[in-house]
């Protein structure tokens, strides 16, 4: 029997984060090319070595979501991702959703599918790679106050939740994720509204269907001012938002909460987390409270890196270097 909760307290270790490095193989290579980097099979393969392969990184990162290419691949040395990972004590963990479709009710909207056949999936991933978390995404767009609809969060919630009661008899820690999109013209405020509405809906349906909340981990968004509102938010007024949304939402027995990065930029992210945690310890909240970014860890490393095997030092040192600023943010120093 899998103790979820010490495994969810292990990925919520202090001073750590949660890399997320689950980017689609479509997703994966648009990021290389931003950066002036050729795609394919094996440059996305250097590019999760880059930093998989990092010097120190075990001291910054409990666990990496991973996709299942990443899964299937090897560090330079020969020695699998996923076992490379457990050597060096960091959790192994799959992202076991399917990608976004339209929601039936609306075309504006989405649902994530990757149901059908989950258990299966779950229990081959298990087995073969030995995962021991999953991640599954859902995306809510808010457009003023017609979206997003009662329906939409209602059905993604319901998802979600029937994924994360899969993850837990697979004996894997479910990372929850209804990702509030930052893309908008919406008011801070507004964000504060849905994400209130969105994460209680959520928390509703887990409790619904009888998930244990302990070996449950929350992956959410900030509170924020939507990306075309032509407002830039104080960390201050973000912290305040944020930790208040959760003291109103989230149940103390939920094993923790992760932030996700969500389009912000690398400096943003951390201050924005360096708040977040400080106005926690402020109002005594009940969880833990780490990071799971993707590019805000990876857009320094990626400058650098340009797909050229001599710069990988410098570009795994820019790296840690960024780590670190987390683990200050989070008040691990």
């Amino acid at each position: 029997m899998v103790d979820l909760m010490g495994e969810a307290q292990r990925l919520l270790a202090h001073g750590k984060g949660i890399l997320a490095a689950d980017e689609s193989n479509t997703t994966a290579d648009k990021r290389l090319a931003l950066y002036g980097i050729a795609t394919g099979e094996e440059m996305r393969r250097q590019y999760r070595n880059l930093f998989l392969t990092a010097p120190g990184v075990e001291k910054y990162i409990s666990g990496v979501i991973l996709y299942e290419e990443t899964l299937t691949q090897k560090a330079n040395d020969g020695t699998p991702f996923a076992e490379l990972l457990q050597k060096k004590g960091i959790i192994p963990g799959i992202k076991v959703d399917q990608g976004l479709e339209p929601f039936p009710e609306g075309g504006d909207e989405t649902i994530t599918k990757g149901l059908l056949g989950l258990p299966e999936r779950l229990m081959a991933f298990k087995t073969t790679y030995n995962t021991g978390f999953t991640k599954w995404r859902a995306a809510i767009k808010i457009d003023g106050t017609r979206l997003p609809t009662n329906q939409a969060i209602h059905e993604n919630a319901k998802r979600l939740a029937s994924y994360a009661c899969e993850a837990q008899r697979a004996g894997m820690v479910p990372l929850v994720e209804p990702e509030v999109l930052l893309e908008g013209a919406h008011s801070r405020l507004r964000c504060r509204e849905v994400l209130v509405d969105t994460i209680s809906t959520l928390m509703s349906a887990l409790e619904d269907q009888a998930a244990d909340m302990s070996g449950v981990i929350l992956k959410t968004s900030m509170v924020l001012s939507g990306s075309t509102s032509g407002r830039m938010d104080t960390p201050e007024e973000v912290a305040q938002d944020t930790v208040g949304v959760l003291l109103e939402t989230v149940p103390k027995t939920l094993a923790g909460i992760v932030f996700l990065s969500g389009g912000q930029t690398t400096e943003q992210a951390t201050a924005n987390l360096a708040a977040i945690e400080k106005e926690a310890k402020a109002q005594n909240s009940p969880w833990p409270l780490t990071f799971s970014y993707a590019r805000a860890l990876q857009d320094e490393a990626l400058t650098i890196w340009a797909g050229k095997e001599e710069n990988v030092p410098a570009a795994q040192a820019a790296f840690i270097a960024r780590l670190q600023k987390e683990a200050d943010a989070l008040g691990a120093a």
